[in-house]
């Protein structure tokens, strides 16, 4: 039985409810919220931190539609995944290698276990970064032969695709373990480019990114024999709530039946869509839309990355909202529009048509997209440097001092300065130059920031 129809056939009973949740499955706000279906833990229910019965079941069919060797529900969204697929892998102090573009709870894992972390090396292209490089990995396990561990984002935000089976080769080859952060990748099994069958050992989805479930809704996949399911099993109770929501875990059940039903069909449908979509845009002569041209090993076209004319993505953002469309997100250089199965083709032909509006009023001229994302050097540990008496500076003096804070973009959470990092000429000018365009920094209050009092030590 689906977890959706027990529930609401529970609903109805007339059961008098001396048990959590404090609602009772009363409607007392007198709203649309699904009270009802909202219970804990109680009999004939299961318990996701120890499925045996009916949470057993729907795990089981998620685990027969992307087809790895155990996949498991997650509450709190792929973050709790990220973390628990870290800790079940390493121990503290260990060594991991991975992309500055990591999303901030893989450095919350660096900070907790105090591991070293080894920077894989990142590049852009067309003003985003790019897909990792086999041989750059390669190369990290080489010069680190205690590392056990990698951990690359594929796809990234931007929907840039890294060559899985190379990388999953070469890691493997130096007896390490791969963890892919394929949060916004979780429907890339419908055509067959998801990590978990290219040789990744673990993976998380976040299904409500793009697929039809709610948010906060995300999946983990064990891939390899290889890896405690056990550990696995306990660091993902360890960092999901200990009262997950039902009425989550039914949206997770209710998308994994329609995936097996109809995911592929709705999958074709979205991409003959996408297809007439770009084939329109590529007529415009001021808006360009990211198309893989050689540049990378792979892109999740689902992602509509828009360039072009004499403005910025934010202020593409803000034309695109009078016309009442809503974006993902939008930086200095370009727009992220994303789509999923529930994008519809009059969707897309209203995107098309207010960027044709836009094509007549601007003339192109090409954006500076030269700026390079500063490097992140590490001068102490990330868990160190959070203990540390703090002083706040004004970004302009904080130059060859050590950070004592995150700083971030959102979305997506990717860091630009962690605790411990030098902060760099190269740095403040990137900051100072991205915040003339409001883009929005986590982590800074007022032009400053927090640096740890060392005496003024400079490096």
């Amino acid at each position: 039985m689906r977890l959706l129809k027990k529930l609401k056939r529970y609903g109805k009973k007339k059961i008098v409810a001396m048990h959590m949740p404090g609602h009772k499955r009363k409607n007392l706000t007198h709203s649309s919220l699904p009270y009802k279906i909202d219970i804990t833990e109680i009999d004939d229910f299961d318990n996701l931190h120890n499925a045996q019965g009916i949470l057993k079941y729907c795990q089981n069919k998620l685990t027969k539609l992307y087809q790895t060797s155990q996949s498991f529900y997650l509450v709190n969204g792929s973050t709790s995944g990220v973390l628990a697929s870290i800790f079940s892998v390493l121990d503290y102090g260990d060594k991991i290698a991975i992309p500055q573009n990591c999303h901030k709870c893989v450095f919350h894992a660096i900070e907790m276990l105090n591991l070293q972390p080894v920077f894989i090396p990142i590049s852009l292209s067309q003003g985003i970064i790019s897909d990792i490089k086999a041989h750059d990995i390669d190369n990290v396990l080489n010069n680190n032969p205690d590392l056990k561990c990698v951990l690359i984002t594929s796809p990234t935000y931007d929907g840039v695709i890294s060559d899985i089976v190379s990388i999953s080769k070469v890691v493997h080859r130096h007896n390490a373990t791969l963890i892919v952060d394929e949060a916004h990748g979780a429907h890339l099994f419908l055509d067959d480019k998801s990590a978990v069958n290219k040789g990744a050992d673990i993976v998380i989805n976040s299904l409500h990114k793009s697929l039809p479930a709610l948010t906060q809704t995300a999946v983990l996949h064990v891939c390899h024999n290889k890896i405690d399911v056990d550990k696995v099993k306990h660091y993902i109770s360890v960092f999901n709530t200990s009262s997950p929501s039902y009425v989550l875990m039914s949206s997770i059940d209710e998308c994994v039946e329609f995936l097996l039903k109809k995911g592929k069909k709705y999958y074709e449908k979205l991409q003959k869509n996408l297809k007439k979509f770009v084939e329109n845009t590529n007529k415009l002569k001021n808006i360009h839309i990211l198309q893989n041209n050689g540049n990378f090993f792979d892109l999740d076209n689902t992602k509509i990355i828009i360039y072009g004319g004499n403005f910025t993505g934010h202020q593409l953002e803000k034309f695109l909202i009078n016309n009442k469309i809503q974006v993902e997100m939008s930086n200095v250089w370009y727009t992220n529009c994303y789509t999923s199965l529930a994008t519809s083709k009059a969707d897309l032909k209203k995107l098309y048509k207010a960027l044709k509006k836009l094509d007549k009023i601007f003339v192109y001229k090409k954006t500076d997209i030269s700026l390079s994302i500063p490097k992140i050097k590490l001068k102490m540990p990330l868990c160190k440097a959070q203990q540390q008496n703090m002083q706040d500076l004004c970004l302009g003096d904080a130059v060859n001092k050590i950070s004592g804070q995150y700083v971030w973009t959102y979305p997506p959470g990717i860091p630009i300065i962690v605790p411990g990092q030098l902060i760099t000429t190269e740095i403040v000018d990137y900051l100072k130059y991205i915040k003339k365009f409001d883009i929005e920094l986590v982590g800074m209050n007022n032009e400053k920031i927090y640096t740890i009092k060392l005496d003024n030590m400079e490096f």
